[in-house]
């Protein structure tokens, strides 16, 4: 097997030769240094959380406390973007499209935007940013649910519904929320086991993907759990009140 080796080292100079001399940086506008630093914020906060301290930040990309500050008034307005670039930015108005599609089937839904949703929006920087926000001050995992609850979670439910031959359109209740969030967790557990804790998912394609077949089989668990679940649930309640019935004919 090839070792890997360290691609910054391999291109440092030979000690005692002559080396080329630095070139001059280019000045950068305004716009391209408020990109250079939200995009190294994303990687700064992925890494290190949101204690860590800004004017490292500034040191990592070499830029002056003042100007970070200058871009960005305080630390959170730096947080507040990373948030709207990471996660609503993220957010592929597709997915609705596909959820809403009355030709595909619940599975054929459900399968079609878990395997882009995993694969496309739950990279390293969104899944360790989510945790780490969830370890401090909640403001980012917390505008994130407000999200997934009026765009996605309804849909969801509605199509869950529908496999089950349910027509009903009335709130979630709890035992459908926790069924569907058992779900929804799932595929995020997934990328936390590769980007939190650096183990490896079962794949059968490229590498860098999630397998498409491990979301089919976790949807396909799920829908077969709701329609059983709630058989059950439904069949017990038919039980009693015929009972009722029968007492009352008594």
């Amino acid at each position: 097997m090839p070792i890997q080796t360290n691609p910054d080292r391999a291109r440092a100079p030979t000690k005692g030769f002559a080396t080329e001399p630095p070139r001059m940086r280019r000045r950068l506008g305004v716009a391209e240094r408020e990109r250079q630093i939200l995009d190294s914020a994303i990687g700064f906060f992925a890494q290190n959380g949101f204690n860590a301290q800004l004017r490292d930040l500034g040191r990592s990309i070499g830029v002056t406390h003042a100007l970070l500050y200058h871009y960005f008034p305080t630390k959170q307005a730096l947080i507040d973007r990373v948030y709207l670039e990471m996660f609503e930015g993220r957010w592929n108005p597709n997915w609705e499209i596909l959820l809403d599609d009355p030709q595909k089937t619940p599975e054929e839904k459900l399968t079609g935007f878990y395997d882009d949703y995993i694969n496309s929006a739950l990279n390293r920087e969104f899944t360790r940013i989510l945790v780490f926000s969830g370890l401090s001050d909640h403001a980012i995992t917390d505008r994130f649910f407000s999200l997934l609850r009026q765009r996605l979670f309804p849909r969801l439910i509605r199509e869950t519904r529908r496999f089950r031959g349910v027509t009903s359109r009335a709130k979630a209740s709890e035992r459908e929320l926790e069924l569907l969030m058992g779900l929804h967790g799932g595929f995020f557990y997934i990328t936390m086991r590769r980007w939190i804790y650096g183990q490896g998912v079962a794949n059968d394609q490229a590498p860098e993907r999630f397998s498409h077949s491990l979301v089919r089989d976790r949807v396909r668990g799920y829908l077969l759990a709701s329609q059983s679940l709630f058989a059950q649930a439904n069949t017990s309640t038919a039980s009693k009140t015929s009972g009722r019935k029968v007492k009352l004919n008594q």
